[in-house]
């Protein structure tokens, strides 16, 4: 087969909804186990992988490494091969994710405290202007067919723990670094508690029913859209869009993408290093493959970039240009990073159902 013909069939393939298809499932299986032995061999296996993982009919071709990782994920059985049963749970569960995807853009934190009020993100120390992404994000719903899009909004009281002008409302522990006194605003102090956690601090801002949280007014906001809201406790702060920082409390949107079967997540919005970033995290913790649309995000912090930017790289999270965000979402851009995230989904599915089988045996 040439590059093209098996482009061409894969892509035939996500259009057919092929992948639950017995016969397509065989057709494909034969295909790639050319010596007939009814086992896909790491060669083989390889091939299978370059075909799938392609970018307008052009193969990724993935190194050894990642092809090892992703058969050792799928192969249930620890033989080194994929024979006709573990292909069949292949096709049915990492296939499907890779060529089906179900797709949401999540839209972080486009409120106007953070492009023209106050923590506005062009008088931060990176000085980046946050109403570039508007016109970005607007192109990204208008252009990409989305199973979901998602909007949320920082939604603090007024007396929330990281207003600076709240300083006092809080006792700080003894360890914090800097005391009342001395903390100013990007400072971080460590409340007392109980139990004792950190704050960065930060101008009040997107006070809830105010102004300053709504959405920025050129913001293209679809009527099916799913609004979600974070950091509503006075005494814990939200970065994330999935959980608040101490990890206690949960927002709806976990439930949200799970009801709609979502299984990629695009993430962009304000702040890069902030909210953006902290719930693209979450999102690959939860098991989605993630991706950040960089040109449709600014940041607080030049050094807070960089630094998300590893972490978010070491998470197995992809960072895209929004021109490629319609090929992906597509499924005419299939990346080899997000093909591992599928393997790891199918990988968790496979033990919690041995698991499960294991506990009901035991049980009779």
């Amino acid at each position: 087969m040439s590059d093209n013909v098996t482009g061409d069939y894969f892509h035939n393939l996500r259009r057919a909804k092929a992948t639950d298809s017995e016969e397509r499932m065989r057709d494909v299986f034969y295909r790639f186990d050319k010596d007939c032995d009814g086992e896909l061999s790491p060669a083989e296996f390889r091939e299978f992988l370059s075909c799938v993982f392609i970018n307008k009919f052009q193969k990724y071709e993935p190194d050894e490494e990642l092809v090892y990782e992703i058969l050792n994920l799928l192969d249930s059985r620890g033989v080194g091969f994929i024979d006709l049963e573990q292909f069949r749970v292949v096709w049915r569960y990492w296939l499907k994710q890779v060529l089906d995807p179900v797709s949401a853009l999540v839209v972080v934190d486009v409120q106007n405290d953070f492009i023209s009020g106050s923590l506005a993100l062009r008088d931060c120390p990176a000085k980046q202007e946050g109403a570039a992404v508007v016109p970005v994000i607007n192109d990204l719903i208008k252009e990409t067919v989305w199973d979901a899009v998602v909007y949320t909004y920082d939604w603090h009281p007024s007396n929330h723990c990281s207003f600076t002008n709240n300083l006092r409302l809080r006792p700080l522990a003894a360890s914090s670094p800097i005391t009342a006194e001395e903390a100013r605003t990007f400072d971080t102090v460590v409340f007392a508690g109980p139990p004792p956690y950190e704050q960065k601090l930060w101008p009040a801002h997107c006070v809830q029913g105010g102004w300053g949280a709504e959405l920025h007014p050129e913001l293209t906001v679809v009527p099916e859209g799913i609004k979600v809201y974070k950091g509503s406790q006075p005494d814990v702060d939200s970065y994330s869009a999935f959980w608040d920082n101490a990890c206690r409390g949960q927002t709806s949107l976990l439930s949200s993408l799970s009801d709609r079967s979502v299984t990629d997540v695009y993430v962009c919005g304000l702040a890069f290093d902030v909210c953006v970033g902290y719930t693209a995290l979450h999102a690959a913790e939860h098991g989605f493959r993630t991706v950040v649309v960089d040109d449709a995000t600014a940041g607080v912090a030049t050094e807070g970039i960089d630094d998300m930017k590893r972490r978010l790289f070491k998470a197995g999270i992809v960072i895209v240009s929004a021109s490629e965000v319609d090929e992906m979402v597509e499924c005419r851009n299939r990346r080899p990073e997000l093909g591992l995230v599928a393997a790891m989904n199918v990988n968790t599915a496979m033990k919690v159902t041995k698991r499960k089988l294991a506990e009901a045996i035991h049980e009779v």
